[in-house]
């Protein structure tokens, strides 16, 4: 079931789903929202501190909770990632969310719910940015949250940094994925998505050559790969080579693993750990079209 477009005068609820972080930090992601005409609910998550989280698994749940049953809540963000989804996605109750479903929005860490919601219930999920990077984020990274959430608008064409690790192709299929390393590390569980049929999104950040090698294997070995529509590559930020160089770039060594399909390619599409982290709809049939280094990705 597709949640409801926002509109003037709704509610999006704030809350730290992993790491901890304060209200000042995302004083320029409430006004923004506000400028839009929403209402902004904080969390209770906001400004909790346990260890490096924002409040334990069980504040964390059930500030994330309290928004899911709260019928005037049409969308939560989460305030940033880190680490902790995991640690409390099998204590969400998504009863309501079944049936009454809104916009979960986030990257990185929170790859955790759009795949365990996918898996799960079917429901799309917005991949995008999240308030502690509003600061930094490019004009067009916080308008296109806005269209996609405000107007169901999601229409990009985007050319590839290097042509050489695209692949010419065209679907119209579900876009699934997120962060390599919480796909990797939700591998074999419930919150592992069906990639079958799917275009598959992948980004990841400050991880070495060697280590994304072995979880491309991993998802590899279990079949994450086959039978996929289509690829977009996403953003690879900051990433480490060893002592003894691993001899490829990410971007060369992800596309070795899907040039042989034959599935449009897209490397370089501007999404993940960067400022200009533009919007995707998770869950919802798309039309990717790859044509000489330039995507067209639209709903």
């Amino acid at each position: 079931m597709l949640p409801p477009k926002l509109k003037i005068g709704d509610k999006i609820g704030i809350a730290a789903f992993a790491k901890k972080i304060s209200i000042y930090e995302i004083q320029n992601a409430i006004a923004e929202f506000k400028s839009w005409g929403l209402e902004v609910v904080v969390g209770d998550t906001i400004g909790a501190s346990w260890n490096q989280f924002g409040g334990n698994d069980e504040r964390r749940r059930n500030d994330i909770q309290s928004m899911i049953d709260n019928p005037e809540i049409k969308a939560i963000i989460s305030a940033r990632g880190g680490y902790g989804s995991v640690r409390i996605i099998d204590d969400v109750d998504f009863s309501s969310f079944k049936y009454n479903p809104k916009w979960i929005i986030g990257f990185s860490d929170i790859t955790t719910f759009h795949t365990h919601i996918h898996a799960n219930f079917h429901t799309p999920t917005i991949h995008g940015t999240m308030p502690v990077f509003f600061p930094n984020n490019s004009p067009e990274s916080i308008t296109s949250l806005k269209v996609l959430l405000m107007n169901g608008i999601m229409d990009y064409t985007e050319e590839a940094p290097n042509n050489n690790l695209c692949k010419n192709g065209e679907t119209t299929a579900e876009i699934i994925g997120g962060n390599l390393s919480i796909l990797y590390s939700n591998c074999g569980s419930k919150s592992s998505v069906n990639t079958k049929g799917k275009i598959l999104f992948i980004e990841d950040l400050c991880e070495y050559l060697y280590a994304t090698d072995r979880m491309l294997q991993n998802l590899k070995r279990n079949n994450f790969f086959e039978h996929l529509s289509g690829v977009i590559i996403g953003c690879f930020s900051d990433m480490k080579d060893g002592h003894v160089p691993f001899g490829k770039t990410t971007e060369e060594m992800v596309f070795e693993y899907f040039k042989h399909l034959d599935i449009p390619i897209f490397s370089g599409f501007p999404a993940g750990h960067i400022d200009n982290n533009k919007a995707l709809i998770f869950g919802q049939k798309v039309h990717m079209k790859v044509n000489n280094g330039i995507i067209n990705l639209n709903l």
